[in-house]
């Protein structure tokens, strides 16, 4: 039955002051009216200078969150978006969740229901997991949100949050290469401004139909005006300016190979990489005698496909290392999730290598007679390799089979 509209504000302005609010979303528009922003989230944070009421609201072309203290500032932020005319109100707290809908006739229809997800037990063995994008996020809604999704884009977020550093300040542009279906793209554009940076985000696919539904995606979602899509290669791929973070998440083959000789060439500060499919290393070691004492490595096709894998990322970090990165290779997700579960994760210092390095990286490749595809797409005096040009004949065997996270869609 409808209730009055003054009547529910009031019970949704008490639940958003509450200690015990969860997360708020306001949405949609009454009829005839136009709220200022298209969409406002709220929830509680725990920043250095002690808790705040997060706000993060977004106009359709960029969003902007802001951190308030609890008492009149966070009153007055809540009394401003009260007032705006939202259509749709959805308030969760650890007790109860409250859904307010404003008819065509000005009323609200009210649904009230207990906490979907109980509080756990402070120092409880059964907490629920804490995952830094909520599951109930409306972001799920749109990419899809079962639970090797949720642990996927949970696990990759941490990985990204490792990698950056806490004091980030100031504008982050962001390439996602090889962005598939951009569900982790999407991912880490949220995660990244609700940390409060100012984030520009460009998705690389090969296909064109991919660019249309991503684009499309990022329209209804508000974010169009700062996340992007072009269709191209990952080598050719017009991507201006620069970014800081190149994302390389299961591009096929050769495909993270050309991600990451992107990243090296654009001196980006992170890179994130989860290789995928290691067949160039694989073919390679069939073609050629194994070195003693070794044979018992690749005289199983089984273990020398395995050997190839850990061989062609160990090369990848080498080179990386040889080019000024700090590079680590990590697990992605858990191996009961996806067996492709490796993330190579890598920030530029600017350092020179030490000839330790360099003898390194030269004994392996000249030890097992192979040539890392990264190799030839970049030219060092250490590997000896002819200059890459991003791309080169192999372009179609690597980038255009690598749709990234459009691949990585399928271990989900």
């Amino acid at each position: 039955m409808p209730e009055p509209l003054d009547a529910a504000l009031t019970e949704v302005r008490a639940l958003l002051l509450d200690p015990a609010l969860t997360r708020a979303v306001a949405a949609g528009r009454r009829r005839g009216r136009r709220p200022s922003v298209v969409r406002a989230e709220l929830r509680p944070v725990t920043l250095k200078a002690g808790p705040r009421l997060q706000i993060a609201t977004s106009d359709g072309s960029r969003p902007y969150t802001r951190n308030v203290a609890s008492g009149p500032e966070a009153d007055a932020a809540v009394d401003a978006l009260l007032a705006e005319p939202f259509g749709n109100w959805h308030v969760e707290t650890a007790d109860a969740t409250v859904q307010v809908r404003v008819t065509k006739s000005g009323e609200a229809q009210v649904h009230r229901s207990a906490a979907s997800r109980p509080p756990a037990e402070p120092g409880g063995h059964d907490r629920a997991k804490e995952y830094l994008l909520d599951p109930g996020d409306p972001l799920f809604a749109e990419i899809g949100g079962s639970a090797a999704k949720r642990r996927q884009v949970d696990a990759f977020l941490r990985a990204l949050a490792a990698t950056l550093p806490d004091e980030l300040t100031g504008p982050l542009r962001v390439v996602d290469l090889g962005c598939g279906n951009a569900y982790l793209t999407f991912a880490a554009y949220r995660y990244l401004t609700r940390r409060g940076l100012d984030v520009e985000l460009v998705g690389v696919d090969v296909r064109e139909d991919q660019r249309r539904r991503n684009s499309e995606l990022a329209e209804r979602l508000g974010w169009a005006g700062r996340v992007s899509f072009v269709a191209g290669t990952i080598a050719d791929a017009v991507v201006t300016p620069a970014p800081d973070l190149v994302l390389a998440l299961h591009a096929c083959d050769t495909a993270t190979d050309e991600a990451l000789a992107r990243a090296v060439r654009w001196s980006a500060r992170w890179v994130l990489a989860a290789p995928c499919c290691h067949h160039d290393l694989a073919v390679q070691l069939r073609a050629r005698p194994t070195p003693a004492p070794y044979g018992l490595l690749t005289r199983q096709g089984i273990l020398r496909e395995r050997f190839a894998d850990v061989l062609t990322d160990a090369l990848r970090a080498g080179l990386l290392r040889l080019h000024g990165y700090r590079a680590e290779v990590v697990e992605f997700v858990d191996s009961q999730h996806t067996p492709r579960n490796l993330l190579i994760r890598a920030r530029r210092t600017g350092g020179e290598p030490t000839a330790d390095h360099r003898a390194e990286y030269r004994d392996l490749v000249d030890q097992w007679q192979v040539t890392p595809r990264l190799a030839t797409l970049l030219t060092t005096p250490e590997t000896g390799a002819a200059s890459g040009s991003g791309g080169g004949s192999r372009a179609g065997a690597g980038a255009a089979s690598g749709t990234g996270a459009g691949s990585g869609s399928d271990d989900s």
